[in-house]
């Protein structure tokens, strides 16, 4: 299976409004055969729980239906599909921290949950040949580094009961950063990826994110750039611009990347693990020289390295590919993202 040059579908089935007209209108078959068109060779699906199962955990037979619509027309544009659960019943990113509301790692009846629902999705999507499955999109903290290693364990056992072949897909914690795939166990088979999310410097890749807690929402921010030009942004924003703080450099360049990437393919490596890159971009509020000098040295390390990735994101989102921010370099971005730039 080709997962080598992917875009994300984010906004579509997760992070989003989970309405019919919703569901029936945000990607519909011209986008995934633009897609294909473009020579991308897979795209990865993010999907929240509740667009699978009810609160109650009961399987919703309308949500499976606008995945598998999803699914076949990738099929029949030649693409394969991640199929990625990036929000589960009791854990989300966006409220990484809140005990009191990400509690599938403390619960027993939200694990087994967890895997009723993987059970579901594999034994619909199973007899796919195109389809990859991956876990659970950015565990965050770092007290369930461990528990997150049992849960992989148990979920993929209930994979491979159904789907012996299929690619499995999961990554570490803090927001599936390279520095921690290694505290992944190893896979018990061959056709297991290591994925790593993709975003450094990040006082770069989302300047003037509003998410950002005190992001500065006034300056551009340019790449490459010196290290202490750097320091005057990661230090508003502290911890999540850990990266650029800790690196011995001076210039955050390429080199820089490939320095922070190194952990994952290191670690990925000694596990005997396949490697992915399962989001990486640049935010819409970028100077587009910029953005398009970082996109150059990001997809050349992947291309060196042999790691398959995913654009974040195809549409909206503050990162999409088609909206009207990346109209005047889209034309040399597909080139690069798809590797034909020469």
């Amino acid at each position: 299976m080709f997962l080598k040059h992917g875009i994300n579908l984010g906004g579509f089935l997760s992070q989003c409004d989970h309405s019919d007209l919703h569901h029936r209108s945000f990607i519909t078959a011209d986008d995934i055969k633009w897609i294909a068109d473009q020579g991308f060779d897979h795209v990865r699906l993010p999907i929240d729980y509740e667009v699978l199962e009810d609160v109650c955990g009961m399987e919703k037979g309308s949500g499976y239906l606008i995945v598998e619509n999803i699914v076949e027309e990738a099929k029949k544009n030649g693409l394969n599909i991640i199929l990625d659960l990036h929000k589960a019943y009791g854990y989300d990113f966006n409220d990484a921290g809140n005990a009191d509301k990400n509690t599938l790692f403390k619960s027993p009846a939200l694990q087994n949950r967890f895997l009723n629902l993987w059970k579901n999705i594999v034994r619909h999507f199973c007899s796919y040949d195109n389809v990859a499955f991956e876990l659970l999109n950015e565990v965050v903290e770092t007290e369930n580094a461990e528990a997150w290693n049992l849960l992989i364990r148990r979920t993929v056992k209930v994979i491979r009961e159904y789907a012996p072949d299929s690619p499995i897909i999961y990554g570490g914690i803090l927001w599936n950063s390279a520095s921690t795939l290694k505290y992944l166990e190893k896979p018990v088979d061959d056709n297991i990826y290591f994925t790593f999310h993709f975003y450094e410097p990040l006082v770069f890749t989302h300047q003037k994110a509003y998410w950002v807690k005190n992001m500065d929402m006034e300056n551009d921010v340019f790449y490459p750039a010196s290290k202490a030009n750097y320091m005057v942004q990661c230090q508003k924003i502290g911890d999540q611009a850990g990266a650029v703080a800790k690196a011995d450099f001076e210039q955050i360049d390429k080199e820089f990347m490939r320095y922070i990437m190194q952990e994952a393919i290191t670690a990925a490596r000694n596990a005997g693990a396949k490697l992915y890159c399962g989001e990486y971009g640049v935010i819409d509020q970028a100077p587009l020289s910029a953005t398009k000098k970082w996109f150059e040295d990001c997809t050349s390390l992947f291309n060196e390295y042999e790691i398959g990735s995913a654009l974040w994101n195809y549409k909206e989102k503050d990162f999409g590919l088609i909206d009207d921010h990346y109209s005047e370099i889209r034309s040399e971005l597909l080139k690069i993202l798809t590797n034909k730039s020469n």
